[in-house]
């Protein structure tokens, strides 16, 4: 599904009503909004967490074991704690 919206004056965006009916969008419903790849990407806040899994796809090299996201977790808290520049270039970041 796809739709387009214009942006106001007062930056401002109507989402279309296909695209509310869809999501379940009902007033007063939060979106968080942030950019991926140069891309505006809206997410309800009104769905469990369950609801979004698989939404960015498959990872690169399939899945990750409990084992391997511990690490990783373990990795970037460490990074973060002794203020160590993280695999992007920013200090402290995960």
């Amino acid at each position: 599904m796809g739709a387009y919206a214009s942006l106001t004056s007062k930056g401002q965006l109507t989402i279309p009503k296909d695209v509310r009916d869809a999501l379940s969008l009902k007033t007063g419903d939060m979106i968080a909004w942030t950019v991926v790849d140069g891309y505006l990407v809206g997410t309800p806040r009104n769905l469990d967490f369950a609801d979004l899994a698989g939404f960015l796809g498959d990872p690169p090299g399939g899945p990750a074991s409990l084992e391997e996201i511990d690490a990783a977790v373990r990795d970037a808290v460490g990074r973060h704690v002794a203020g160590d520049k993280s695999r992007d270039g920013q200090e402290g970041g995960a």
